[in-house]
């Protein structure tokens, strides 16, 4: 049996975040999207997906994931991969999803974190939100704990 990839996605052309700017334009809820950027990047993820299916390692064994802005490509990358993902149909719509964030978060707030959530419910039905009490923009052993036992049930030896 193969061992499981998991890539861990994230973006290598956004802006610098040395810049107060350029963190409060990254984050602007109301600004503009890099939508051409967006999908330049989706691409890179399905990209290093090919790559490790030509290495003979099913798709159905690959999990996405990742931290922040890396995280919502990683969502954004499973949900636009025209094969299966981690036992997935095609199109990946029923794709399981964790999605974990601190309540105390300066960078990304909470509430969105949550509205993203009950987005996706709308039309996709493994959605689990994890809240980590205390914490900022940042990750936790929990947090460590609950991701890697949701990989195994996806991805089982």
């Amino acid at each position: 049996m193969t061992t499981p990839v998991v890539i861990a996605a994230t973006t290598r052309h956004t802006a610098t975040l040395h810049s107060t700017q350029a963190l409060k334009c990254l984050l602007d809820a109301t600004g503009p999207e890099d939508e051409e950027g967006i999908r330049k990047a989706a691409e890179m993820v399905h990209g290093m997906i090919a790559e490790e299916v030509a290495a003979g390692i099913p798709s159905k064994r690959i999990v996405l994931g990742g931290f922040s802005q890396g995280g919502a490509l990683a969502l954004y990358s499973a949900l636009t991969f025209p094969e299966p993902l981690a036992g997935n149909a095609v199109g990946n719509k029923n794709i399981p999803v964790l999605q974990c964030h601190g309540d105390c978060d300066p960078i990304v707030p909470y509430k969105w974190g949550q509205m993203t959530a009950s987005l996706l419910k709308q039309f996709m039905s493994q959605v689990e939100f994890k809240t980590y009490s205390g914490m900022m923009h940042s990750s936790c052993d929990q947090e460590m704990q609950d991701m890697k036992s949701f990989i195994e049930k996806l991805v089982k030896p």
